[in-house]
């Protein structure tokens, strides 16, 4: 998706945020089931374990967004910091709760980072140690948010952060990333804000 090819707009000042810190990406996984493990044929290099998603109460028209003739069109509002930071410990603990997963320094991260404020609030919330989101702020820092490929930018960045510093490539983390609710869909006028938590090993 191509989103900062476009000028500032006078009709739509708010997006001067976006533009600041929305880049171009692109990235692609291949997703199987029952890989052929045992005789090295296939070597997932992630497992997907669990899913889980909600909406964000009181969320509604803080991420809003059209196609328009120059592309995409959106708003973002001010509080989605407070608002991904205000219910992250409860989606964790409804995704990864049935699991017995309690504390959130044990797993990895791969966050989609929406902006700093919202790593901010992330790290603040969790009680995380900062070295949990570097990869995610060092993807932010030298791509920017590319919306839906940040997260497969953001997970081999971590793979290969993993590598370099000699670490295990086994454990448990999470795929996390939020965006417009998935009612939107069938309904333009509600825009709320869905989040989204994918429990992996590596």
């Amino acid at each position: 998706m191509a989103i900062c090819f476009s000028g500032p707009s006078d009709e739509h000042v708010d997006m001067l945020v976006g533009q600041a810190i929305f880049g171009d990406g692109a990235a692609a996984v291949i997703v199987g089931s029952d890989p052929k493990t045992n005789g090295n044929e296939e070597r997932p290099l992630f497992q997907m374990v669990r899913t889980d998603q909600s909406l964000i109460p009181q969320s509604e028209g803080a991420l809003c967004g059209h196609v328009g003739e120059t592309g995409p069109v959106y708003t973002v509002s001010k509080d989605i910091p407070s608002l991904v930071g205000g219910n992250i410990e409860l989606g964790l603990k409804e995704a990864l709760g049935p699991m017995g997963v309690t504390d959130w320094n044990t797993l990895f991260y791969v966050i989609h980072p929406g902006g700093p404020p919202v790593l901010n609030q992330v790290e603040q919330k969790l009680g995380l140690d900062p070295k949990k989101l570097k990869a995610i702020g060092d993807v932010l820092v030298n791509y920017g948010n590319m919306w839906g490929p940040t997260l497969i930018i953001v997970l081999d960045e971590m793979r290969k952060t993993s590598v370099a510093e000699g670490k295990s490539t086994t454990g448990e983390g999470m795929d996390w990333g939020f965006g417009r609710g998935i009612r939107t869909w069938h309904d333009p006028g509600d825009h709320r804000v869905e989040k989204s938590c994918h429990l992996i090993q590596r």
